[in-house]
């Protein structure tokens, strides 16, 4: 479950370790489950995509976010600390090893009752959801994201925001095909499909931040 482009960032190493070594506006327990994470480089959001997340949810107060990819349950108790009178979050994992450690550190922080997880494939479940949500974040398989994409629009609230996490692979994401080692060659496509689509999209407003391996940030254009 170790992500390898935890190591490769996007932007100057030094700008990157002074956004990393900045404080985060979070309870002593979920600073606490961070670094245990980090110790361990078990995959969760780096400090730099906290801070922003946190301070979105906070600007925002979505009252509905859907995430797909709960780990073992940062983000999610990270969004419920950003507005814990408004928001109630969905979380989607299919797997067990991540997500019983998540439900544990949601009992552990009090906050079981904001977040429901929902446990399968994404995309299976993706389709029967109906509900508008204000905030949707995907981090999960990265080479399944062009397929989550209508059904993150379908569920994407007029005035909402979705966030698509670590699409850069870093920075590699640019380069030839030919250079892409081959394991990683399906992924290297379907994220330049991804890039492609939205931004071709003339429906959305997209911005690419250069937040940990890259937030791909999409609202919807007013016409």
């Amino acid at each position: 479950m170790r992500n390898e482009m935890m190591s490769h960032p996007v932007v100057h190493e030094k700008v990157q370790k002074f956004l990393r070594q900045q404080p985060l506006n979070i309870s002593p327990a979920l600073a606490q489950i961070e670094a245990w994470a980090n110790e361990r480089r078990v995959p969760i959001i780096p400090r730099e995509t906290a801070a922003y997340l946190y301070q979105l949810v906070s600007l925002q107060a979505p009252q509905r976010i859907l995430e797909v990819g709960t780990a073992i349950g940062f983000s999610s108790a990270l969004f419920v600390e950003a507005d814990p009178k408004n928001v109630q979050v969905t979380t989607i994992d299919r797997f067990d090893t991540m997500y019983n450690h998540a439900k544990d550190n949601w009992q552990r922080l009090g906050y079981q009752d904001q977040i429901e997880l929902i446990e399968g494939d994404a995309a299976d479940i993706l389709p029967t959801l109906q509900s508008d949500y204000e905030m949707i974040f995907l981090d999960a398989a990265k080479a399944q994201y062009i397929k989550f994409l209508p059904d993150a629009l379908r569920l994407l609230a007029p005035n909402g925001v979705l966030l698509i996490d670590d699409v850069l692979q870093g920075g590699t994401i640019f380069d030839d095909i030919a250079t892409i080692r081959h394991r990683n060659k399906g992924i290297h496509r379907r994220l330049n499909e991804l890039l492609t689509t939205v931004y071709q999209n003339p429906d959305l407003n997209v911005s690419l931040l250069p937040l940990g391996d890259g937030v791909l940030q999409i609202t919807w254009r007013e016409h």
